[in-house]
């Protein structure tokens, strides 16, 4: 069960993590919750696809795999990519927003799970400098936490900027390999192509001044890694 505490340079200073990726950590799934900060890095590696909760709110996410638990970027204890998605960089630290007794919002706590295998004293990445400051290692936390935060405070801005110029559609995907296996992945949606093209040029520069223009088209482009996840999944199967 999950227990957080708030990081601290004093009471924490030895607090090392094991930078590892893998099923104890977590990690073999085969989609991941990203976020529209994050979209420029991301569409290099992965598809980026939308799903709808069960009360109606739209996401993103980044494909892994086609299978159940399947992460093919995974390899030997390391995610195998030159980005990896904040929500699993971050490790066992997150973000805690804090008020103030007028509800004014307050700079967030960083926090981490104390009850993380990945914890340790003895061995792992050092999250503090022996005089109190963050090593290189932890910045690079932060940065994917500042990730996260930033995108869950517009993704519900983001999502119903798309739907207000129409610019969702369903899409199911559905793939073959040489062995003979067929995957079917349903309940998707992403940014449609034939909308996007025939907006007016007035809807473009409003879509332009949102500053959503260039994540349509960042999606888009991730659909070309529908490819690579099925030959990633071809040569997992050698």
């Amino acid at each position: 069960m999950s227990s957080y505490a708030v990081l601290d340079n004093v009471a924490h200073a030895h607090l090392k993590v094991k930078s590892q990726y893998g099923e104890s950590s977590g990690d073999n799934i085969n989609q991941v919750l990203v976020f529209p900060t994050e979209f420029e890095m991301l569409h290099r590696e992965y598809p980026i696809l939308f799903r709808q909760s069960a009360d109606q709110k739209y996401y993103a996410i980044a494909l892994l795999g086609l299978d159940a638990n399947e992460n093919l970027f995974l390899k030997d204890n390391d995610w195998n990519a030159r980005y990896i998605p904040s929500i699993r960089a971050k490790g066992p630290f997150a973000l805690e927003k804090k008020f103030d007794q007028n509800k004014q919002l307050l700079d967030p706590l960083v926090v981490f799970d104390t009850a993380d295998s990945r914890l340790d004293v003895d061995s792992g990445d050092n999250v503090f400098l022996p005089h109190g400051g963050y090593t290189p290692y932890f910045e690079n936390i932060l940065k994917s936490l500042n990730v996260i935060h930033k995108g869950a405070e517009l993704v519900d801005d983001f999502f119903d900027s798309l739907i207000s110029f129409d610019l969702l559609e369903s899409i199911t995907i559905q793939a073959s390999t040489d062995d003979g296996q067929r995957y079917v992945i349903p309940d998707l949606y992403t940014i449609s192509r034939e909308r996007l093209a025939n907006l007016t040029a007035d809807e473009l520069y409003k879509l332009n001044q949102l500053n959503l223009l260039e994540h349509c088209f960042l999606v888009l482009s991730s659909l070309n890694n529908v490819s690579r996840i099925i030959e990633m999944k071809v040569l997992n199967n050698r």
